[in-house]
């Protein structure tokens, strides 16, 4: 007979939270208050989204289509088609383009000058060169457009299926388009993929051609704990900013655009940086092997079966909600039996009201194995009058 299957909400106690019950009250923004049309706040240990408002809308990045430009020189570089000190020229089309010409964020590179990948990337990601993002593009595919091509394929296989882009620069008249989401996501494969670049997004300054600037990042040294990326200005889409900070053991990413100005990006940065580093709690709810609720079973030689998470179940909630949380657990069952033991069977959700702050797969803690026939003829009968639901 075939096993109707529906699914199947269990509530689990949340008994990890017994003891939180005294925690201060915080004070809330409001997306309503919230400035940005586009606006991400992400926790990296959780993945516990802080904010969300239109992060699948695409948007004109400007400068931060850099990031991207970074990225695909690094995954060459990690591929070893080419390393630190290999040198490109710096051709008459970026000389002009991206250079002292420009009138935009330059290196001051030198017209038919060769400079070290190790030096252009500095470039890029200190003083914001757009000359040096074109000598990257044109030395390491042939052309600027050769390079596009690259860095969105690239994006592609990073899953960063909202961006696409139009030059290595971000410059206009080329169309290039991010995501709030997909801003985000770069930015924590960066960190992971390539730890050994990001002191150049901290890095105070960078002298080329005799010429110091400094870090072109607005954030850095104005707020606590920032440590990278990037900021951005597109006519129409307004200001915009991918940055990540870190206090204790907490780091938030945070992407917005859309900004009047750049004391609104600045000041709305450093407003939702400090809310969601004091406003929230990072928690276990559960430990890795605890049984947070059970499933049932269809002729096997028990009625139900324990269920469990692998790995520790964390969120970062709201301290002042923290009496608000609930778990529930969904499969859809009943399982028919045998049921092997760490068999994947459904999810766990730690929400506040209706809103789900995290999730976890589950897995079965125990093997059940196939019941009697009479254990079996009691499931038949009861599959057979409830089938209808």
């Amino acid at each position: 007979m075939k096993t109707r299957q529906a699914l199947f909400l269990v509530w689990a106690a949340c008994t990890a939270l017994a003891n939180h019950g005294a925690w201060a009250q915080n004070n809330p923004v409001l997306l309503a208050d919230v400035k940005a049309p586009r606006v991400l706040m992400v926790e990296e240990a959780t993945g516990t989204v802080l904010l969300s408002r239109k992060p699948d809308e695409p948007f004109a990045p400007g400068s931060i289509a850099k990031m991207m430009t970074v990225e695909t020189v690094l995954d060459a570089l990690s591929r070893s088609e080419i390393s630190l000190d290999t040198t490109y020229p710096v051709t008459e089309f970026a000389w002009r383009t991206g250079g002292a010409p420009s009138r935009t964020t330059t290196m001051f590179a030198a017209l038919r000058s060769n400079i070290t990948v190790r030096d252009l990337l500095s470039g890029v990601i200190v003083q914001n060169a757009n000359d040096g993002c074109i000598v990257l593009a044109e030395g390491l595919a042939g052309s600027e457009p050769a390079f596009v091509t690259r860095m969105n394929e690239r994006a592609n296989t990073l899953g960063l299926s909202g961006s696409r882009f139009g030059n290595s620069t971000g410059l206009p008249p080329a169309e290039s388009s991010m995501t709030a989401i997909d801003m985000v996501r770069l930015a924590r494969h960066m960190r992971t993929a390539y730890p050994q670049v990001l002191p150049l997004y901290t890095q105070a300054d960078f002298e080329w051609n005799r010429i110091r600037q400094r870090n072109k990042n607005p954030l850095l040294g104005t707020i606590a704990g920032v440590d990278g990326f990037a900021a951005g200005f597109a006519e129409g889409a307004g200001f915009s900013l991918m940055a990540t900070a870190m206090r204790g053991d907490t780091r938030l990413y945070l992407a917005m655009s859309g900004l009047a100005s750049e004391k609104e990006r600045q000041d709305e940065a450093a407003r939702l940086l400090e809310w969601g580093f004091n406003g929230f709690t990072s928690l276990t709810v559960y430990g890795a092997g605890n049984v947070v609720g059970q499933a049932v079973v269809y002729g096997g030689a028990a009625e139900k079966v324990a269920l469990a998470p692998r790995e520790d179940v964390r969120v970062y909630a709201p301290t002042g909600d923290l009496g608000r949380l609930s778990a529930q657990v969904v499969y859809r069952g009943p399982i028919r039996a045998p049921i092997n033991r760490d068999q994947e069977v459904g999810r766990i959700r730690i929400m506040i009201g209706d809103a789900v702050l995290q999730e976890a797969p589950v897995y079965t803690s125990e093997a059940v194995g196939e019941g009697g026939l009479a254990s079996r003829a009691k499931d038949a009968v009861w599959s057979l009058l409830f089938s209808w639901l």
